[in-house]
């Protein structure tokens, strides 16, 4: 068993692989000031801090065998609105969290990175020598984390890993996404389906895509948290297992910053996914079209073939009536968390 700081695991993806960890034997400690997660959805088990990265030299200690790293602001139009938000928090909050692991002597680091990382793509499915031209201040901020990163890695034998994802859905138990605002498609078809909407604004129909709409390749936020279990078992110094369980492996060393894609390599338009909604729900759904939001790219699409290569990793959930069901079910079974926490940044 090892010991794992998890920061941002009140939120969705970081809750579920903080439940993933704790289900491999781990102790986890969760690190969120509440700002955009919830108490509430901190898995049993996990010790919780209510703290803020700028404060990070307070919680890290060399107790921990490593740290995944999720805490950052998200919303590409907020960002645009409030770049400033965005720098503070999602840069300078990283920025003091590798300064305290640097002072405690953890050198292992699985950070939430994002396909926003590369903007508008040249050409899909998008690689990790694909061009990084963000178009949101949120895209930037975590280019900016990932360079961040590779230079700590060379100066300081940082073993890391940076996961760029692309749209994640999806449950996994009693872990989903309850966002307070929400913001993404998926959930956000799904509360029209359960009347919580009267129907889902279609942001942009105009764009070089089939259909005209938006094209995202969805990921089971399962398969996101099995990333990151792999991510940790190559990067820790001479592991015995993988925190996954599975065969011996360190591919990863010391001064290393491995970067890569997770996702299925197929795309879905926005009206694909209401489709589909439709039918693993049974409700009709509306839709009414919005004006683009900005910085949103026509396409991304990943490949993740250096995951594969270099992690051993495979979605296994691909399908995207899947991952909505899994969402519908869990939409049904649990009710929001209410309002984050004025606390935090």
């Amino acid at each position: 068993m090892s010991k794992y700081l998890v920061t941002g695991g009140a939120g969705y993806v970081g809750s579920v692989v903080t439940q993933h960890l704790l289900e491999a034997g781990h102790e986890v400690t969760v690190l969120d000031n509440l700002s955009t997660g919830f108490r509430a959805a901190v898995p049993d088990g996990a010790a919780f801090i209510e703290g803020d990265l700028h404060d990070a030299a307070r919680y890290v200690d060399d107790s921990y065998r490593a740290v995944l790293h999720f805490a950052a602001f998200s919303q590409v139009g907020e960002s645009v609105a409030k770049p400033e938000k965005y720098w503070r928090n999602n840069v300078g909050g990283s920025m003091a969290l590798l300064a305290a692991m640097r002072d405690a002597g953890v050198r292992t680091l699985v950070f939430s990175s994002t396909a926003a990382t590369y903007g508008e793509p040249v050409g899909t499915p998008i690689t990790e020598t694909a061009p990084t031209a963000p178009t949101s201040p949120y895209g930037a901020s975590k280019l900016a984390v990932d360079h961040m990163i590779s230079g700590e890695a060379a100066a300081h034998g940082l073993a890391a890993v940076s996961l760029r994802y692309f749209n994640v859905a999806g449950a996994y138990g009693s872990c989903g996404e309850r966002h307070d605002p929400e913001s993404h498609l998926i959930p956000l078809v799904l509360q029209v389906a359960q009347g919580r909407r009267e129907a889902i604004s279609v942001y942009g129909a105009d764009y070089p895509t089939p259909d005209g709409t938006c094209v995202r390749d969805y990921l089971h936020v399962a398969d996101l948290a099995e990333a990151h279990l792999l991510a940790l078992g190559a990067a820790l110094p001479s592991p015995t297992t993988t925190p996954a369980g599975g065969a011996s492996r360190r591919s990863i060393e010391p001064g290393e910053h491995l970067i890569c894609n997770l996702g299925n390599g197929n795309g879905f338009s926005v009206r694909e996914v209401i489709e589909t909604a439709r039918k693993v729900t049974g409700h009709p759904i509306p839709e009414v079209t919005a004006p683009r939001r900005p910085g949103d790219p026509a396409v991304l699409v990943a490949s993740a073939h250096t995951a594969t290569t270099r992690l051993g990793w495979h979605p296994t959930r691909p399908d995207l009536a899947h991952i909505v069901a899994d969402a519908w079910e869990f939409a049904n079974a649990h009710s929001p968390y209410g309002t984050p926490s004025p606390s935090g940044v």
